[in-house]
């Protein structure tokens, strides 16, 4: 029989390469990442929020495809800086919808888009809009009037649907990664404080812990929220305040295992602080099952931000997310627009099942057994 080589990490990487599953959720949770970080530059609508609202638009269906007259507003500017391609811009320009347009000397005159079969009147609008801005005739043309496709439709404000889409991955992948961020900071120290002392101090944790424990998730994320208010932080805050539970008991057994070990006698013999011993010497040891555990919040607290936002208390609109985009669209399932509720659903369930399943693969791959 072949005995594996390597270090301890090094058996785990090549257990997790060898999985089928882990490759899949892995890759699946970088491309979310990836779509967090780039969200701006991977939607159709750079706006914040991806709100730019059209209503005229509205309830467009997949793949629908509509001329735009883009006329740019005073705050208009002609380059984007690095802020902008990370977090959008706001509204620079109004943007009309047009059936056909004429190039004049002095002006450009189009038929506005008023629905299916129907025109407006012809309307002219001076070229000063745009020349004054230090835009030529030629950019007009070529950036200014174009053919915008719509891939996932619009919603009922004329809002691109996919760009609502892919800026809601953000939020929801934040909440995972702050959320756990935040029972990391507060859940180790505090689990290890009580493995490692044991006596009164760890009673009072463990006192601590059972009575956050003994309330339910949402109701306590749903109390903090409105301790906090509503909004994009706080939400982040009240999430990452209800997980660090789990975090501290996985901690503080593992704490209670090593304390005794001989390597950790050993380092008191050599007259090691408390502090050095349980972060330099214990601390490392049980990363394993910590990284386990965080995967595992990192899917419940997508869950639970998408709840709370269905419910009207998380990230609140213009602000995309998963949840409040299927709360702001479930109704439309029986009007024949599925989609518009069905597709964030999805997504939530793709991410959530690619953590839950990353956390399985993982806690396979450390068990030393």
């Amino acid at each position: 029989m072949e005995k594996p080589t390597g270090s301890f990490n090094q058996n785990a990487v090549r257990k997790i390469k060898k999985n089928p599953l882990g490759i899949i959720s892995f890759s699946l949770i970088v491309l979310a990442a990836l779509v967090t970080i780039f969200a701006y530059g991977i939607s159709s609508d750079k706006v914040t929020d991806a709100n730019q609202q059209n209503v005229i638009l509205a309830h467009k269906p997949m793949g629908y495809t509509q001329k735009i007259l883009e006329v740019p507003l005073e705050n208009y500017t002609k380059t984007n800086s690095i802020k902008d391609f990370f977090f959008g811009k706001q509204v620079e320009t109004d943007q009309i919808a047009i059936n056909s347009y004429e190039m004049r000397k002095d002006s450009i005159l189009y038929t506005p888009y008023l629905g299916e079969g129907f025109s407006g009147e012809t309307t002219g609008i001076s070229l000063k809009e745009w020349t004054e801005k230090g835009i030529s005739h030629q950019e007009i043309e070529q950036d200014f009037i174009y053919d915008k496709k719509f891939i996932l439709g619009t919603d009922s404000y004329g809002r691109d649907f996919f760009s609502r889409l892919v800026i809601g991955t953000r939020i929801s992948f934040l909440i995972g990664f702050i959320a756990v961020f935040i029972s990391l900071v507060v859940g180790i120290p505090i689990g290890a404080i009580g493995g490692y002392y044991r006596g009164k101090t760890d009673d009072i944790i463990m006192w601590l812990i059972n009575v956050v424990w003994s309330i339910p998730t949402l109701l306590l994320v749903i109390a903090i929220t409105l301790a906090l208010g509503k909004g994009f932080w706080q939400i982040f805050v009240a999430v990452g305040l209800t997980m660090w539970v789990e975090v501290a008991r996985v901690v503080r057994g593992q704490f209670i295992s090593y304390r005794e070990r001989e390597f950790v006698e050993a380092a008191r013999a050599l007259g090691f602080s408390d502090r050095r011993i349980i972060f330099k010497e214990i601390l490392p040891n049980i990363l394993a099952p910590v990284i386990v555990i965080s995967a595992a919040n990192f899917a419940a607290a997508i869950l639970v931000e998408s709840g709370l936002s269905f419910l009207g208390i998380g990230a609140q609109p213009p602000t995309p997310s998963w949840g409040n985009l299927i709360k702001e669209n479930y109704s439309h399932i029986i009007i024949g627009e599925p989609h518009l509720a069905l597709f964030p659903g999805i997504s939530i369930m793709i991410i959530v099942l690619a953590f839950n399943v990353f956390g399985n693969v993982l806690r396979d791959a450390f068990d030393v057994k």
